[in-house]
């Protein structure tokens, strides 16, 4: 990982306190505090065999070509345990969003399977995430598996580029990565990219945290290290707290009594 000397202050109020201590490490928080970003590893608090298992049933994306999704949307109850909120397509507006196949338009996926839902150390992950994050009750999540696999190249994100998704609480997971040759993140302070914070690249149980909106982000292309045999890399994203206009509108028609961004 490359670090580059942060110029650039960030506002943290509402921020939580205090990190779960019992799974994030205090180096995670206070990375977000100072930078709007952190990377550390979950290897310890997950089985990373089995949620790579749930990568094989992915369905296709119909929206995006050679990519596979799931996606849920949670949230935690008012004693702090993790509920499934029910069905809502993903919206993302187009200043979020510079791919045609995707913005300023509703997306229906599948959703994550039980089986994978309810599994003791996936529930414990939302919940710590929630915490890290200061996420309460009723306020929306969404969680994806979403990966791509194949042969030859291909552009993880589909012409997006240089991006924020249209949040606050943005992290991202890495599940599987084999015979990749690429996808290497990047971080900004700026859409244009004149202002680089870090490079790095993901391995399986991997975890990247930033404040999506403060910092923006892209992932190189995705390439076959050996030719003989295809690639696949997978990932979770979860965020929550959304400035997006458009899902703001969508998370309230489907949920009424959700808690959305007060400033959204």
């Amino acid at each position: 990982m490359k670090l580059d000397t942060l110029k650039h202050g960030f506002d943290v109020t509402g921020m939580p306190p205090a990190p779960d201590a019992t799974y994030w490490t205090p180096d995670v928080m206070a990375g977000l505090h100072r930078q709007g970003w952190s990377q550390t590893d979950i290897r310890r608090h997950i089985d990373l065999p089995a949620w790579q298992s749930f990568t094989t049933g992915l369905p296709r994306d119909p929206y995006v070509n050679r990519r596979w999704k799931r996606m849920s949307w949670l949230a935690l109850n008012e004693t702090g345990s993790m509920e499934v909120m029910g069905h809502c397509p993903m919206a993302q507006g187009g200043a979020f969003n510079d791919a045609d196949s995707m913005a300023d338009r509703l997306r229906y996926y599948e959703p994550l399977t039980p089986d994978f839902l309810e599994r003791t150390d996936v529930k414990a992950f939302v919940q710590a995430w929630c915490r890290l994050w200061g996420i309460g009750p009723r306020e929306p999540v969404l969680m994806q598996i979403t990966g791509i696999r194949g042969e030859g190249q291909v552009d993880p994100l589909q012409g997006q580029g240089i991006h924020a998704d249209g949040c606050r609480a943005l992290s991202i997971l890495v599940l599987t990565r084999d015979n990749v040759s690429g996808a290497e993140n990047h971080l900004f302070a700026d859409k244009a990219g004149t202002e680089p914070l870090v490079d790095t690249t993901l391995a399986p149980g991997d975890i990247l945290h930033l404040r999506d909106d403060k910092v923006f982000h892209s992932v190189d292309g995705i390439a076959q290290r050996d030719a003989a045999a295809p690639f696949e890399r997978f990932i979770i994203i979860i965020n929550s707290r959304f400035v997006d206009d458009f899902q703001n509108r969508i998370l309230r028609r489907h949920f009424p009594d959700a808690v959305l961004d007060a400033s959204a």
